[in-house]
């Protein structure tokens, strides 16, 4: 069995190679060639927490498993096998895995419902994902104008200083006028305000991933167009979606999205991409990184 560092992954697996796995992985899920199964938890008495998730790919499957507890960080660890002997294959330290293919996903729903042109970008969360949502938006636009904004002053002072955004002051300020608007944020309550928000943007909302938290005001999300990485795992973990009380008929999902390949920015109604993260995508990009780590013959 391979083991892959974090040192490896970071090493082999850049974002426009993520960006295009997780385009396939969709595709193969809408065309009913690939499985995932959403996250579950199990919640011990001292906060902390067991996370597991597990999904199927092409000659892959593989599961996820993380702990977390909110006064000494999160472990992550990804197993994959090979899906006709069920052979284990690689073992992951996958924080960074993780990380990018969230980003990824951002990345991949950008380049579908951004209009083609330099982008005005508003980051609201200055932490652990925003750089690589940065990333992920840069690889399949050019971004012509960043603005970040978090509660933390450091922290988007330093996110700016690193990517050359503008840190400003309030979310209302960082959300004006942009094209897209990234939320990545741990936040339990709306981060940015309505009348901040074009009637054209696109929301890539991807810091809440359970029930009770959210960062999209509900009237905001009522009014959208609403695109989710999955209807399943969204419909037990998106807080943004299940406390705004949406018609979940009408959701679309980011595999028939994937599949209608539609022409970039034709559809310009306010649209927000809710991700939760799967691991459909983490065994996409962790498919991807062994094979570039199998030893030559």
């Amino acid at each position: 069995m391979i083991l892959n560092t974090e040192e490896s992954v970071r090493r082999l697996l850049p974002m426009p190679a993520a960006i295009e796995c997780l385009r396939s992985a969709f595709l193969a899920y809408q065309q009913g060639e690939a499985q995932n199964q959403p996250r579950r938890r199990l919640i011990l008495p001292s906060g902390s927490i067991l996370h597991s998730m597990a999904a199927s790919y092409g000659k892959y499957f593989g599961t996820k498993v993380y702990s977390t507890n909110v006064k000494y960080g999160a472990h992550f660890t990804l197993l994959l096998y090979d899906a006709d002997t069920a052979k284990p294959l690689a073992q992951f330290e996958a924080n960074y895995l993780g990380q990018i293919r969230t980003g990824a996903a951002s990345g991949l729903a950008a380049d579908l419902l951004a209009p083609d042109k330099p982008l005005d970008v508003a980051f609201i969360g200055s932490g652990f994902q925003a750089l690589s949502q940065h990333a992920a938006i840069s690889a399949v636009r050019p971004i012509e104008r960043a603005r970040v904004w978090s509660r933390t002053e450091e922290k988007r002072k330093r996110f700016a200083e690193i990517t050359g955004a503008w840190a400003m002051q309030s979310a209302a300020d960082a959300c004006e006028g942009a094209d897209v608007i990234i939320t990545a944020t741990f936040a339990k309550d709306p981060v940015i305000p309505s009348k901040a928000v074009r009637e054209d943007a696109l929301i890539l909302a991807m810091g809440a991933n359970a029930a009770n938290r959210r960062e999209i005001p509900a009237d905001l999300v009522r009014r959208a167009r609403v695109v989710a990485d999955d209807i399943e795992q969204c419909g037990i973990e998106a807080g943004d979606l299940i406390l705004a009380g949406i018609d979940w008929a009408k959701v679309e999902t980011l595999a028939d999205l994937v599949a209608k390949n539609p022409k970039a920015g034709e559809d310009c109604r306010l649209t927000v991409f809710k991700s939760v993260g799967l691991a459909l995508e983490d065994v996409a990009v962790a498919a991807f990184v062994y094979e570039q780590s199998i030893p030559a013959p």
